[in-house]
């Protein structure tokens, strides 16, 4: 049976949980099972707070891409369609309802560090928890970026927390 996105794991967590936000660059067809889970739940904990609707994570720095834009809440609801159009040629029950009904016409500059630094970042989490989707990947020296990205010359983004 297909995941499906329960209401209790849209909670929205406390600050000082340990849990974090990762609103990936990476083209969601990169990520394994968990990873496809998990960046629903964080977009979508990411569209409420920047509709106004939660005070955690308002300064959270995997925000910052889509505050400095003219519409973020709109730009959050493209990035999701993409991870829901992933989660249906999966077989997956997302909720497309939970996604705001605004929409973004353009594309958010980032650099190819950046997409490079997530790509190792998220190989290291292949290799410990889904060896098989790890093995598919491996060989991938350079990944798409998720359509909402326009992928420009440059290190990693000075918004990321960096992890060695």
């Amino acid at each position: 049976m297909p995941p499906v996105v329960e209401r209790e794991t849209l909670l929205l967590y406390p600050l000082g949980t340990g849990i974090s936000m990762r609103i990936w660059t990476l083209h969601p067809s990169y990520l394994d099972t968990k990873g496809l889970l998990a960046v629903w739940r964080e977009t979508l904990l990411a569209q409420k707070v920047l509709k106004g609707e939660t005070r955690g994570y308002r300064n959270h720095p995997q925000l910052k891409r889509f505050k400095e834009l003219s519409d973020p809440v709109g730009a959050v609801a493209r990035y999701l369609r993409e991870i829901h159009a992933e989660a249906v040629r999966r077989g997956y029950n997302f909720s497309a309802d939970k996604i705001a009904a605004r929409d973004y016409d353009g594309q958010i500059a980032c650099t190819r560090g950046q997409l490079l630094y997530e790509w190792r970042h998220l190989k290291e989490k292949l290799k410990q928890r889904d060896a098989a989707k790890f093995g598919t990947l491996e060989a991938i020296a350079e990944p798409v970026a998720h359509p909402l990205f326009r992928i420009v010359e440059g290190e990693v983004e000075d918004w990321e927390i960096i992890t060695r």
